[in-house]
């Protein structure tokens, strides 16, 4: 069970603190600039001026300069369920009902033999509605922005916006401390990056050292900022079989991530993998066993494992099956997750909802410890068409989630796909617990 999600199957890590879908029609401008966000980009100032003024020392370069992007065009319908225990009636989530989305994403690189410049610019036009009105949003930001000055033969600085993200996990990537959910099991979906800069260093091909320090959360900072103020360090290893990797995250006020990853070409057709990551939670929610105790919130959890293991074979037809297994130690065990959900049982509104809000905002980010998790796609490289089809189990509370995604080309640069996500149980398991169904359709234009 998740958070409250948004409302368009695109957007990847949104501020949990939007404000609920309201009556009549209303136009958001989102803009932020807190001082976490002013610090970033004086350092990427910094940055741009020391390595243009290294730059004009220098012989003139030629410049490079490409772009593309794509114009997307979506409707959605979800069907809440009318007996949720965490959200009755819509009263606590205020979740969508129905969604429809005009979206641009564009990229654009400029470089040269010592710099780098990489702009991901977003523009979404977007309208939720449910019982309770209509809400209408308009907003633009950098979903990636990156300036990479190369140094020596094997430095880099950089210093923007980045998308962090590694692991080969499908499902879930616990060695990954930013995103765990790393979007793999949604195409539609467009991850936001971090404010950062880095150093790093690449000998040669197989390896790979970085160290950064996160300033912003980027534009899904929320009111907290999840990640400023967090040093990060990466490592990588390639040799011609496998590919191994870890990562190391500070942040202020919490005990570091430790987070490992591996692949293992066995052969040509099978692929083996795994990812670990050690962690504490912040404002963990404890669910006791015992229904009769009330929540409680950790300020920092203890230290749990979470891990990943899979494989991937592909057919000679250029298809692939993969099968992941996932143990959360964050996660509830059978007993406290069916506590988690009598206790919202017990909630009658409005009273109880201080005890259903924590219940949605302090869980973790999915309820069980066990999970299975099945993939079955063709080779989107290959044809005008690419499918992809999902199905996971939780092994604690037994609900199943069945899920699937295909796109077809029309032409030369339109394409129509469709998303689909099916929850099987009832609401005292975790998939199905807020919808019983989802549903998405759209068009999709690829710019020149």
């Amino acid at each position: 069970m998740r958070k409250p999600l948004p409302a368009s199957p695109s957007q990847g890590r949104r501020n949990q603190d939007s404000p609920p879908v309201k009556g009549g029609l209303e136009g958001v401008l989102q803009k932020k600039l807190n001082e976490g966000t002013f610090i970033f980009w004086k350092l990427l100032w910094f940055i741009l001026s020391l390595s243009l003024y290294s730059h004009a020392q220098a012989d003139e370069n030629e410049w490079n300069v490409s772009s593309d992007g794509a114009l997307y065009g979506y409707a959605t319908s979800t069907a809440l369920r009318s007996d949720s225990l965490l959200n009755p009636n819509n009263q606590i989530a205020h979740l969508p009902q129905h969604n429809q989305t005009a979206e641009a994403r564009i990229n654009f690189k400029a470089e040269n033999d010592s710099l780098r410049l990489t702009l991901r610019p977003i523009m979404i036009w977007q309208q939720n509605s449910n019982e309770l009105g209509e809400q209408v949003q308009i907003e633009g930001y950098l979903s990636q922005g990156q300036l990479r000055w190369r140094m020596a033969e094997a430095w880099n600085v950089a210093a923007g916006r980045e998308v962090m993200n590694w692991g080969p996990g499908q499902f879930r990537s616990p060695s990954n401390p930013f995103y765990f959910d790393n979007g793999r099991s949604n195409p539609i979906r467009e991850l936001s990056g971090l404010d950062a800069v880095k150093v790093s260093w690449t000998p040669d091909t197989r390896h790979s050292l970085s160290l950064g320090y996160i300033t912003s959360s980027g534009h899904y900072e929320g009111p907290t900022d999840t990640w400023r103020d967090t040093w990060i360090f990466r490592g990588t290893k390639r040799e011609a079989r496998w590919v191994g990797g870890v990562a190391v995250a500070k942040k202020e006020g919490q005990q570091a991530f430790v987070g490992v990853d591996a692949q293992y070409n066995k052969s040509d057709e099978l692929l083996l993998y795994g990812e670990v990551g050690s962690s504490t939670r912040l404002n963990a929610l404890q669910s006791p066993a015992e229904a009769a105790q009330p929540f409680s919130i950790e300020a920092e959890s203890t230290r749990h494992l979470n891990e990943l293991i899979g494989a991937t074979y592909t057919l000679d037809n250029g298809q692939s099956l993969s099968a992941e297994y996932l143990h959360l130690g964050h996660g509830f065990t059978a007993s406290e997750e069916h506590a988690y959900f009598e206790r919202a049982a017990n909630a009658t509104l409005p009273a109880g909802v201080g005890t259903l809000s924590m219940a949605l905002v302090n869980a973790p980010p999915l309820l069980g410890r066990n999970y299975m998790h099945l993939v079955w796609q063709n080779n989107f490289l290959e044809g005008d068409y690419y499918w992809r089809l999902m199905w996971t189990r939780s092994m604690t509370d037994h609900g199943n989630q069945l899920s699937g995604y295909g796109e077809m080309s029309l032409n030369k640069r339109v394409s129509g796909f469709v998303l689909g996500v099916l929850p099987l149980g009832n609401e005292r398991q975790e998939f199905s617990s807020l919808t019983s169904g989802m549903a998405t359709v759209g068009i999709k234009v690829n710019l020149p």
